[in-house]
């Protein structure tokens, strides 16, 4: 799995505990639709969905925003629940998904920047 290639429909609850979210995840020539199921919500700090794709399992997607002096600290894990992922939790696996994280992130932080230097 590389990440979210879209979105295919969000549930008018979101964030709260219970909505879901319809993404469509993958690589290339093979999609696989995918539900996310919020968790855990703290609005402006904490969102906790799980991710189930069929074939792949299930994990849990944990993303915090944190006061970092006059900065936010984004973090963003994941760990798996069931199927095939729970074997392959670790290295080298680790850091695929290390790497992926982190192009993934690039866009939003890109904005974010754009937007605070902007004054929005």
């Amino acid at each position: 799995m590389t990440g979210t290639q879209r979105v295919l429909a969000v549930d008018p609850h979101g964030p709260d505990v219970g909505a879901r979210l319809k993404v469509r995840v993958g690589a290339g020539p093979l999609p696989l639709d995918d539900t996310c199921v919020v968790c855990i919500s703290e609005p402006r700090h904490r969102l906790e969905p799980d991710a189930k794709a069929d074939l792949f399992g299930a994990a849990r997607i944990a993303m915090r925003s944190i006061p970092w002096g006059e900065h936010t600290l984004f973090t963003l894990d994941r760990h798996p629940l069931r199927g095939p992922g729970t074997r392959m939790h670790g290295l080298p696996v680790e850091h695929f998904v290390a790497v992926r994280n982190g192009m993934m992130l690039t866009k939003p932080a890109r904005i974010a920047v754009r937007e605070h230097a902007a004054g929005v």
